[in-house]
């Protein structure tokens, strides 16, 4: 089955998928914090994954970006990602952009969420979203499983904690319990989320990032609880994809609902990053 990526006028077409050779394999494992990588994010235009590229494509590394839209796919091109147009729902397809891609490390950035925040079309997105959490992640990581990966940064939300009083660690209970159905249906997919990719046969690193605020998110300030500003989340992606061991890792700014030392301590985050 073929891939949908940019041709060199710009267009698309479509490309038979190839497998890398095995010395690929070996390199991935021999990645240092200074290796050029072959870097894969999944859900590259939303508010974060679109910052990252840019960092990404800076720091010399070679960047693919998935994309449900063909209409998208000039921006990533634009930002010197190669466009991969598959959707997460289609797992040949999506297995045939991970083979192209053969990437060393991926970025989990996939959501389905409305651009700007109206209530009324919030339940809607929430099924949407828990279902890109639950289904689409699994079959990301059945894509990857055919790819040399060996490390995958995971986006996950910070904002769904059990009822404990705050400031809340990584190894608090999330909220499935809650008796609100949203909220519970939000916390079971985001745990169920967590648990594939931790339990995968790669090096996995969830982030669970407070509100989004600034350009391309829903609010232009930090919302009250845990906020981070989307340079900074991307910032942490970034850093991610090279520091710190498997596990869990707030993301937010100091003083709020969570706690994130770890991830300052040992991904070297700064929440006051912005791109210069």
């Amino acid at each position: 089955m073929g891939v949908s990526i940019a041709g060199e006028g710009g267009g698309l077409h479509d490309r038979p998928c190839d497998r890398r050779p095995r010395a690929r394999r070996r390199r991935a494992a021999r990645l240092g914090h200074n290796a050029v990588m072959r870097v894969l994010i999944a859900g590259a235009t939303g508010a974060v994954g679109r910052v990252l590229a840019r960092l990404l494509v800076a720091d010399g590394h070679q960047v693919f970006g998935t994309t449900r839209r063909p209409e998208r796919a000039a921006m990533l091109a634009s930002l010197g990602v190669e466009p991969l147009v598959v959707d997460v729902f289609d797992p040949p397809a999506l297995s045939a952009a991970a083979r192209h891609a053969a990437p060393d490390a991926v970025v989990h950035q996939l959501t389905d969420l409305p651009n700007t925040l109206d209530p009324a079309a919030m339940p809607a997105a929430l099924e949407r979203n828990a279902r890109i959490r639950e289904v689409g992640t699994a079959h990301l990581l059945e894509a990857l499983a055919q790819t040399p990966a060996r490390r995958l940064v995971v986006q996950s939300i910070a904002f769904i904690y059990g009822p404990t009083p705050p400031p809340h660690r990584e190894d608090d209970a999330l909220n499935v319990e809650a008796e609100d159905p949203a909220a519970k249906q939000s916390a079971t997919a985001v745990q169920t989320m967590e648990q594939l990719c931790l339990a995968a046969a790669v090096e996995a690193l969830v982030l669970r990032y407070g509100y989004f605020y600034g350009p391309h998110t829903w609010f232009s300030a930090p919302p009250g609880g845990c906020a981070v500003h989307v340079e900074a989340a991307a910032h942490a992606a970034r850093l991610a994809l090279t520091n710190g061991a498997a596990g869990i890792y707030n993301v937010a700014e100091p003083g709020g609902s969570v706690v994130v030392d770890k991830a300052q301590r040992d991904l070297h985050w700064d929440h006051g990053f912005r791109q210069s």
